[in-house]
This record gives structure tokens, C-alpha cells and sequence, in this order.
């Protein structure tokens, strides 16, 4: 369960998608990094209203900017945010000092985004997480490598698990799996590789998921099309939510005709409310 200072947001197997809008971040927009470092934080506003006519259920605050103060300035951008919308934020650095901002600054119950399976990570952030009564997201890798089995990726969680739970007193539910979404254009056997990730880590563990859903389609040409019958295919293995850009239409509905076909959907209440939405916008 997340929460903002008046909405809040569950995951979880059997419930509607969570949608994570991940366009509050820096990374490969110059432009935005120029107006960052020049204090104007006016393009977060255009990106927060974005997202969330877009669809997006969180909102993932990155300020990873080079050679500025990331505390202060994620700190800035999350009260700016608070004050835009009320979708719940997942916080995105991997500064300690920036998270801790971060979620000194958050009135709410915040994601943090990320840890590994390295055992120095977990010893600076998941006392944060603990203190703050905050979920965390955790990639199942570690200093060696990245894996491309199931096998360690299902045993790095493991111990991940085992950790947050029994030696910082992290409940299991708040712990949030990326199974690692690999692209496509460098081996395609990856997605298999990826589902059968998710489907092991519901059978076994029951966790929540999440992964950046364009990293699958990265370097292939059509990558709305590739995200679009994605998503699906992972939701019916058990991945429970995605960090995303919720501007684009084509992989939203996607996800929210695979709530409606998957039973997360309720009489087909959120997916009729949002055909007559737009039925409205159109006339």
C-alpha cells in the first residue's frame, strides 16, 4: 500500500494494474537537465499532468542530474509534485543522501527506487525504508552480474527476502521485484527468460512486481507495439505493476484490457468508465 497525503494506491496479485509514470526524469533530456541546474523545475509540472491524464496510478521522481545538489533537489521536486497531484510517489536516486531527502520531504508512504542483492546497498537503504515505513523495489542482481537464469535471479530474491525481512524487519509485502527486463534487440530469448522469472517469483514468494517496461523494446524499431503485447503477457505471469510512459496510448489500453481479460477488473467498470472518457473527449 502507498500512499500520498489523501489517495491511496495498493498493489497486488488479483488487483488492476499499477501503472508508474517514470517521465520526471532527467536522463537523455538535455534540456530538462539545463533547466535543473538552473533552478526552473516548471517542465515537472508539464510532466506530472501528463502522466496522470495519461493513466498513471504513481509517479516516479528522478533528479539524477549531474553536477548539482541532488538532495536539495529532489527534496524541491517532490514538494512541487505534492502540490500538483495526489498520485503517490516512488523516489528514484541512487544517492543515499537524495533518498533520505526525499523522503524526509514525502507526506505519504513512498516507493523507494532501488536496491540489489549487494549487501552494501541494503546496508545504507533499507534502514531508510524501515525508518520512513516505506516499500522498496529490488533487482535481483549483485556485484558479479547481472543474471540471464531464472535460477540465480530466483535465488538473489531469496536472499533479498531474507534480509529485508528477518534483519531489518521489512514486511514481505513491501517488497516489490524487478524480475529484470532485458532488450530484445541484443537476444531475443530474454522475455522468455523474464516471464518464467515472474511466474516463479508469484509461485514462490507471492511478491509484487515491477519492471521499466520500454527496456524490453529497446534498439527495435515500433517499440509501442512490442510494449503493448508485452505487458499483457507478463501481467498473466504475475507482474503486478510497470515503470512507464503513461503518454502513450497504445500500450495504457493494452494494460487495461489485459485487467479486464484477466479478472482484475471488476464488471469492466474501470474499462467502460474509460471509454466513455473518452467518447466525452472526442465530442
Amino acid at each position: 500500500m502507498l500512499r500520498s497525503a489523501t489517495k491511496e494506491v495498493v498493489l497486488g496479485h488479483g488487483r488492476r494494474f499499477c501503472l508508474i509514470g517514470e517521465r520526471i526524469n532527467p536522463t537523455g533530456r538535455k534540456i530538462f537537465q539545463e533547466q535543473l541546474r538552473a533552478g526552473d523545475l516548471s517542465a515537472i509540472e508539464r510532466d506530472v499532468h501528463a502522466q496522470v491524464a495519461g493513466g498513471a496510478d504513481v509517479l516516479d521522481v528522478n533528479m539524477g542530474v549531474p553536477l548539482t545538489d541532488e538532495p536539495d533537489l529532489l527534496s524541491r521536486a517532490i514538494h512541487l509534485v505534492q502540490e500538483l497531484t495526489d498520485a503517490p510517489i516512488c523516489i528514484d536516486s541512487s544517492v543515499v543522501e537524495a533518498l533520505e531527502a526525499g523522503l524526509a520531504a514525502y507526506r505519504g508512504r513512498a516507493l523507494v527506487n532501488s536496491i540489489t542483492a549487494e549487501d552494501d546497498r541494503m546496508a545504507a537503504i533499507l534502514p531508510l525504508v524501515k525508518k520512513y515505513d516505506a516499500a522498496i523495489i529490488a533487482l535481483p542482481n549483485d556485484h558479479d552480474e547481472i543474471p540471464m537464469e531464472a535460477d540465480k535471479r530466483l535465488e538473489l530474491t531469496a536472499k533479498i527476502v531474507r534480509v529485508a525481512t528477518e534483519e531489518y524487519g521489512i514486511a514481505a509485502a513491501d517488497i516489490v521485484i524487478d524480475p529484470l527486463a532485458m532488450p530484445i534487440g541484443a537476444d531475443t530469448s530474454v522475455v522468455r527468460t523474464t516471464l518464467e522469472t515472474i511466474s516463479r517469483i508469484r509461485h514462490d514468494f507471492g511478491l509484487n512486481m515491477t519492471l521499466g517496461a520500454s527496456n524490453v523494446s529497446f534498439g527495435m524499431p515500433d517499440r509501442h507495439t512490442l510494449g503493448a503485447a508485452f505487458l499483457p503477457m507478463a501481467m498473466h505471469a504475475g507482474l503486478t505493476s510497470a515503470i512507464m510512459d503513461a503518454r502513450t496510448p497504445q500500450i495504457v489500453d493494452a494494460v487495461k484490457a489485459a485487467d479486464l481479460l484477466l479478472d482484475h477488473d471488476e464488471w469492466g467498470m474501470a474499462w467502460i468508465a474509460a471509454h466513455r472518457k473518452k467518447q466525452a473527449a472526442t465530442a
